[in-house]
C-alpha cells in the first residue's frame, strides 16, 4: 500500500498543483480582466476629455480670432486717433504761431497808439494855446466893436455930434 499511497499522494499533489495553477490562472485572468476593464473605462474617459479639450481649443481659437480682429480695429483706431491728435497739435502750433504774430502786431499797434496819443496831446496843447489867443483876440474884437458902435452911432445920428448935450 505504500506504493498505492505514494501514487495517491503523487496524484493528489499533481491535482493540488493543477488546482493551484488553475486558481492562479483564473485569479490572474480576473485581475487582468479587471485591469483591462478599468483601463478601457479610463481610456474612454480620456477620449471624452480629449474630445472636450478639442472643443475647448476650437472655441479658444474662435475667441482668439475675434480678439485678433478686435485688436486690429483697436490698433487702427489708435493710429487714426494719433493722426488726428497730430493734426490737432499741428493746428494748435499753427494757431499759436498766428496768435504770436497777432500779439506782436497788437504790441506794435499799442506802441503806435501811445505815440499817436502823445502827438495828439501835444496838438491839443497847441490848440489850447490857439484857443486862448483866439479868446483874447475875441475880447479885443468885442472892445473894438463896442468902440465902433459908439463911432457908428455918432455918424448915423449927426445931431448927437452937433448937439452933444441932447443925449
Amino acid at each position: 500500500m505504500s506504493t498505492s499511497n505514494t501514487t495517491t499522494q503523487s496524484k493528489l499533489l499533481v491535482q493540488l498543483k493543477l488546482l493551484a495553477l488553475f486558481t492562479l490562472i483564473i485569479g490572474g485572468g480576473y485581475v487582468m480582466g479587471s485591469f483591462m476593464i478599468n483601463m478601457g473605462k479610463d481610456m474612454s474617459q480620456m477620449t471624452q476629455s480629449v474630445g472636450r479639450m478639442t472643443n475647448d481649443v476650437h472655441n479658444m481659437s474662435i475667441n482668439m480670432n475675434s480678439m485678433a480682429k478686435d485688436m486690429l480695429v483697436m490698433a487702427k483706431s489708435m493710429v487714426d486717433g494719433q493722426k488726428k491728435m497730430g493734426d490737432d497739435f499741428a493746428q494748435v502750433a499753427n494757431d499759436m504761431h498766428t496768435m504770436t504774430g497777432s500779439m506782436k502786431n497788437m504790441s506794435n499797434d499799442m506802441r503806435n497808439l501811445g505815440t499817436y496819443i502823445k502827438t495828439m496831446n501835444a496838438n491839443i496843447a497847441v490848440m489850447n494855446q490857439s484857443m486862448a489867443r483866439m479868446s483874447n483876440d475875441m475880447t479885443s474884437m468885442n472892445r473894438s466893436m463896442g468902440a465902433m458902435r459908439y463911432d457908428i452911432n455918432k455918424f448915423t445920428k449927426p445931431e448927437n455930434l452937433m448937439i452933444p448935450f441932447m443925449r
